[in-house]
């Protein structure tokens, strides 16, 4: 009788065993779908969502620092950062990049000397347009800086709204001094925002970004954005969120 009880009662501990991995795999499945109770779903906001009430349901929250351009400041920057906070005590921060050139720009670097040298001779340079990206992330990051935040994730946002050069060897070095700048100030995560088009378009489909992560643009419903989850992004590197729409809001889900 002993020895039946015994082996009923590792047969009862082997069902539980069995019936716990079985709900744990159901559990991670849905976490990965989107599904069940997990929250896998993240909002961006800017200034486009000035004055509207922001979702409330969030795993995560990116807030753009930018009022759509280069050298501006999202308005509602300090109250879209504490929205922010309520779901992440570190938010993530994106900012805008362009590279207009010298005949466009009122910020460009013409005779500055570090981090690049923009001769007042060749304005129109690689070296100039890199400068004019450092110039931008630091921009771009003092005004998150007086408005509390202090991101160790930022991302850029290459689109082709904003201003670009046909040089895209230029454009690339913008971005180049962008990335420089926020990795200077110790930011432990730099990606980029962009649709594959764009990077095409602005970048030639440069892979000098091939070890820093994507952020894909947001085209379709959840289910088509978890798609891209695993797979390379238009930099090369990996596919960290994955926009699209949901409730009027860009949604995102986290990779």
């Amino acid at each position: 009788m002993l020895l039946v009880a015994a082996r009923m009662v590792r047969l009862t501990h082997l069902v539980a065993l069995l019936a716990a991995l079985s709900l744990a795999a159901s559990a991670s499945a849905a976490h990965e779908k989107g599904g069940g109770t997990a929250k896998t779903t993240g909002y961006d906001v800017s200034y486009p969502q000035c004055g509207q009430s922001l979702p409330t349901n969030v795993s995560f929250a990116i807030v753009g620092v930018n009022n759509g351009i280069v050298f501006s400041v999202n308005p509602c920057l300090s109250s879209q950062l504490a929205w922010a906070k309520r779901y992440e005590a570190v938010p993530i921060l994106y900012a805008n990049t362009a590279n207009p050139g010298p005949a466009l720009s009122s910020h460009w670097p013409t005779g500055q000397t570090a981090p690049k040298v923009c001769s007042a001779s060749d304005s129109d340079s690689a070296a100039c347009a890199y400068d004019y990206g450092w110039n931008a992330a630091a921009d771009s990051y003092a005004d998150a800086a007086r408005a509390g935040a202090s991101a160790s994730e930022w991302w850029l946002d290459v689109e082709s709204a904003n201003s670009w050069e046909s040089n895209t060897a230029n454009n690339v070095a913008e971005l180049q001094g962008e990335v420089a700048y926020f990795q200077s100030q110790g930011v432990t995560t730099v990606g980029f925002y962009a649709n594959s088009n764009d990077w095409r378009t602005i970048t030639g489909g440069t892979t000098a970004f091939a070890a820093l992560p994507s952020w894909r643009a947001g085209v379709g419903k959840q289910g088509t954005a978890a798609s891209y989850c695993g797979t390379a992004g238009f930099t090369g590197g990996p596919t960290r969120y994955s926009q699209y729409a949901s409730g009027g809001f860009d949604a995102d889900v986290r990779c």
